[in-house]
């Protein structure tokens, strides 16, 4: 793979073709091409990385992928698929540009073909050359591929291990009581700022997104980056809003685009002489082998215990 001027002329190059075999059948290494998601994370030679991409995977659909180089360069390569064939083969033309001045144009077909227990799956690229000055990003391309298929590899294993479908259910349910009146503590849940200081993952946490709308039919938001640079998401419906009584919702949680789980929580406000009892029960399905290892249970905690520390403010 190469990073892919105005010059009129075009000059041609010798096509590359270069293939592998992959521990998986034709579908599944099909869908690594089908999504912007999946060709983030693999369409790229070691080094670089894909920080954007469109994919709109159909016939005529648009392929755009931007790559970016360890000096701080952007090849953009912009074009449109032309045959979609699952779970065979698909064709995709794209010409590449840096600073918007358009370099090569690049012809691809892959095919994927069985191979014993696995598929073998053959690039095949041809090129139109605008700017000679740029041959040297095709000549690259064979070890270019190399190391792509490399990270292909990766996405395909990572793709086989998420379509082992699978559901655990677990329950919990944590009481804690609170030196505020009801009404204090049901504010501390469903207003936005106040739920801000205590609803997020502490430490080198960062928010990048909290949006929050508690009513029957209501959503929440809350989406953060932490250290490592995972990327968690919580979305919540809200079904039963009560005031100074009882919330219940869904949600989903999702680490980088995996979801994780869906789950159902209900917390009940109990009146305890001049404070309030709150009891959060939880039911969560935990999906196709995420572990959770009571760590849900020990994070609600945990957050449990910021909300106190919120209320004492």
């Amino acid at each position: 793979m190469s990073p892919m001027n105005d010059r009129k002329t075009s000059a041609k190059s010798e096509p590359l073709v270069i293939s592998r075999v992959f521990s998986a059948p034709r579908a599944l290494v099909f869908k690594a091409w089908s999504s912007a998601e999946h060709i983030k994370r693999w369409f790229s030679p070691e080094g670089c990385s894909v920080p954007e991409a469109e994919i709109d995977f159909r016939p005529g659909g648009v392929f755009a992928v931007c790559m970016h180089l360890p000096d701080g360069q952007d090849f953009w390569s912009r074009g449109h698929f032309g045959e979609i064939s699952p779970p065979d083969r698909l064709t995709f033309t794209a010409g590449v540009s840096v600073g918007g001045a358009t370099k090569f144009t690049v012809h691809t077909t892959v095919t994927f073909d069985d191979d014993g227990a696995g598929t073998r799956m053959s690039v095949r690229q041809a090129y139109d050359i605008h700017d000679e000055s740029f041959r040297f990003a095709i000549d690259g391309s064979a070890e270019g591929w190399r190391t792509t298929l490399d990270k292909l590899e990766r996405e395909v294993a990572r793709i086989t291990a998420a379509e082992g479908r699978s559901v655990v259910h677990a329950s919990f349910t944590l009481e804690r009581a609170f030196d505020v009146s009801p009404a204090k503590l049901f504010h501390a849940l469903v207003d936005k700022a106040a739920k801000a200081r205590w609803f997020e993952g502490g430490g080198d946490y960062v928010t990048l997104e909290r949006e929050m709308d508690v009513r029957p039919g209501g959503k929440e938001r809350v989406k953060g980056r932490w250290a490592s640079g995972l990327v968690s998401s919580f979305d919540a419906v809200y079904f039963d809003v009560v005031p100074d009584r009882r919330l219940v919702y869904t949600y989903e949680m999702r680490l980088d685009d995996r979801k994780i789980s869906v789950s159902l929580a209900t917390l009940e406000i109990v009146p305890a002489g001049a404070g309030a009892r709150l009891v959060l029960t939880e039911q969560g399905a935990f999906l196709d082998g995420y572990d959770d290892a009571g760590s849900r249970e020990h994070g609600t905690g945990l957050l449990l215990g910021r909300l106190a520390a919120s209320l004492k403010g």
